[in-house]
């Protein structure tokens, strides 16, 4: 057995399909087979079973791919570290919308500023893409808004955020000092789609609430975000940071939970076996510097109670 066994034997196991794996690898269906095979006599397990045309993975076959990923990823970092050796280094980092939409361009001029002879590579999507590309050894390190669940990744917080429910200035709700949380209930609202850290806060809030959300929107960009709550008289849940310059001068105003239950933070995340390169402890020196950015603003806003 060899970590090529391994890497067909994951590919198998992600796409259910001895074919599609041949195709990936070059070879044919029957050598993808026998590898399968190999595996199985090496360990005496099944690893697979056949219901109808299907492949469906056995527990036993489950334990070897949670294992095969980890020994995988070492061995790629491994080859990484070494062939890399006399070549320039690189670093691939990974941002949420919402953090590349307000901090990230930032971060990489100062991490160029500080490591002139690195290239970075970044890579932008919702908490759920940049999870999986991390567990993928496709990313060194990310920063996420959302909530990170798989226990093989390390999450520290390092930049403080909250979100605001953005209005026009045109909107009834501009200028309300305090509003009810039922209220929102009548409004059309505006959200991030499925996999947005800053979608699950708000729509765990509104089921603590047993609020019913009418959402008219399902948009990725920040910036259309901002456009159809200013000329669509939507509301919208988004981050403190995306919307400063327009609640200053007053194209949007900005209400905020009473209780500071919308507070969260900008997180690093990175694999707990990850070799933490020069380049990636860099960034991530880089990244804590910004937990202080002064998120203040002197518009009023007004108070979800």
């Amino acid at each position: 057995m060899d970590i090529r066994h391994l890497k067909i034997f994951i590919s198998v196991a992600e796409t259910g399909s001895m074919s599609a794996t041949a195709k990936t690898f070059f070879i044919t269906q029957p050598s993808v087979s026998q590898v399968i095979k190999e595996l199985e006599n090496h360990y005496h397990l099944l690893l697979f079973e056949r219901l109808g045309k299907r492949l469906f993975i056995t527990p036993a076959g489950q334990q070897l791919l949670n294992q095969a990923h980890i020994v995988v990823r070492q061995f790629d970092a491994l080859e990484e570290s070494f062939s890399s050796l006399g070549s320039k280094e690189a670093i691939r980092i990974g941002s949420t919308i919402t953090v590349g939409a307000c901090l990230l361009t930032s971060l990489i001029t100062d991490f160029k500023q500080s490591n002139p002879n690195i290239d970075s590579f970044s890579y932008v999507n919702n908490t759920k893409m940049i999870e999986e590309r991390l567990l993928k050894a496709e990313l060194d390190i990310g920063l996420v808004e959302g909530e990170i669940k798989h226990p093989d990744l390390i999450i520290e917080p390092v930049i403080d955020d909250y979100l605001v429910i953005a209005c026009s200035r045109h909107h009834h709700f501009a200028g309300r000092q305090e509003l009810n949380a039922q209220e929102l209930e009548k409004e059309i609202f505006v959200l991030r789609e499925e996999g947005s850290g800053t979608r699950e806060l708000f729509i765990d809030f509104a089921r603590s609430k047993d609020l019913t959300l009418n959402i008219g929107w399902e948009v990725t960009s920040p910036e259309i975000i901002k456009t159809i709550v200013m000329r669509n008289n939507c509301l919208a849940a988004i981050s403190i940071r995306l919307v400063t310059e327009e609640i200053e001068n007053g194209d949007i105003y900005a209400i905020r939970h009473q209780k500071a239950i919308w507070n969260r933070s900008f997180s690093l995340v990175y694999h707990k076996d990850k070799h933490l390169s020069p380049a990636v402890s860099s960034f991530m020196d880089i990244a804590r510097k910004y937990g202080n950015t002064d998120m203040m603003i002197t518009a009023p806003v007004g108070h979800l109670v």
